[in-house]
């Protein structure tokens, strides 16, 4: 090893590339540093300051997200001095953030660190000022500003990864809170639906919609990864599933992003993939195939009836105006293959270049 790359973190000599933050060495070396307002899709910003570690011959704690790693540091991660600031800085969080019968409570990573580290919870509670935006009539992002800690992940996100800025602090002081210009509904601004913030939340402030109005927030949920059908990206997302929902068979009831730098989409999904999933358990969806007999209604028949039903249909309108009366439209919610064999379909065997997939580009 060369002097010119190592550090020492908690007593063990360790590597760095130029440009690492002492975050990125400590992660990469199985060290774990608490961070709130972190998030690899970001530009670091030290809001959240629960990342501080003691760096030997520096008066005050470096926040370790933005503090670069240097050829000969003493890094000490978990020191007594780190340790007593962690407590402190999450017992003042508690007094400005619900908590429930017990510290510690899923999804909220505030909570869970503040047990974590034997934060205080008994310091009082401080009424929130922070205005709140619990009426906006959009269908899918709520926004509930006692549980925000001004982390600032959703705007940066909206800027740095969407670049629509429709969120922003506003305010100042203790009623700086997230709000839109002019107060207005995510609907009236630049925002795409996308539901990044509420991916990006640490603590649930920005949460979904849909799962509260049909009392399926506190429901127990099993993550399925799966790929979304919209288009021809191949985003990867994770179905939240309540698996004793519609006797045993299973619902959806939100989606959720995978981490940040694993799939394809690097964590990020568009208003489709992560809203558009009512479709699976729509009482509109047809579950049988369906053949218009002769009186013009249509009954449920097997598929062997269906297809038949369909090549005789294709089969006449080209005998009786050509191939180029016919068109093939596929749907994006199909796979790359069975887009395939629908061109295919149509050019080798009906001889017509009429064919289309809605998610074409």
């Amino acid at each position: 090893m060369s002097q010119a790359t190592t550090l020492e973190l908690d007593g063990r000599t360790v590597e760095f590339s130029p440009g690492e933050t002492l975050l990125d060495v400590a992660r990469r070396s199985g060290v774990e540093i608490p961070t709130l307002c972190d998030d690899p899709r970001l530009e670091p910003v030290g809001a959240c300051r629960t990342c501080l570690v003691e760096v030997e011959g520096q008066r005050r704690l470096a926040p370790s997200c933005m503090t670069p790693a240097t050829a000969g540091m003493n890094v000490s991660t978990g020191s007594e001095r780190v340790d007593r600031h962690r407590r402190t800085l999450f017992g003042l969080y508690l007094t400005d953030h619900p908590v429930p019968d017990g510290v510690g409570e899923a999804g909220d990573e505030l909570l869970e660190m503040a047990a974590r580290y034997g934060a205080p919870s008994d310091w009082g509670r401080l009424e929130s000022r922070r205005g709140d935006r619990t009426s906006d009539r959009n269908p899918y992002v709520l926004f509930d500003a006692e549980r925000c800690i001004l982390c600032a992940r959703c705007t940066r996100y909206c800027d740095e990864v969407e670049g629509v800025n429709a969120i922003s602090l506003s305010s100042r002081g203790a009623e700086t809170t997230i709000s839109t210009a002019d107060a207005l509904s995510l609907l009236d601004t630049s925002c795409e639906l996308c539901g990044g913030c509420i991916d990006v939340c640490p603590t649930g402030a920005m949460t979904e919609k849909l799962p509260r109005t049909r009392g399926q927030e506190e429901v127990p949920v099993e993550a399925v990864r799966t790929t979304c059908n919209f288009c021809g990206v191949g985003c990867q997302l994770d179905l939240l599933v309540d698996r004793q929902a519609n006797d045993g068979r299973g619902r959806v009831v939100r989606t959720v992003s995978p981490e940040p730098g694993t799939t394809t989409n690097d964590g990020n999904l568009c208003v489709k993939g992560r809203f558009a999933y009512d479709f699976i358990d729509h009482p509109d969806r047809l579950t049988h195939p369906l053949v218009r007999g002769a009186d013009g209604e249509l009954r449920e028949a097997s598929w062997d009836e269906a297809l038949a039903a369909a090549a005789e249909g294709l089969r006449g309108v080209a005998e009786r105006h050509g191939p180029d009366a016919l068109g093939f439209v596929s749907s994006s919610r199909c796979t790359m293959e069975e887009n395939f064999l629908v061109q295919k379909l149509a050019r080798a065997v009906f001889s017509t270049n009429n064919v289309h997939q809605c998610a074409a580009t």
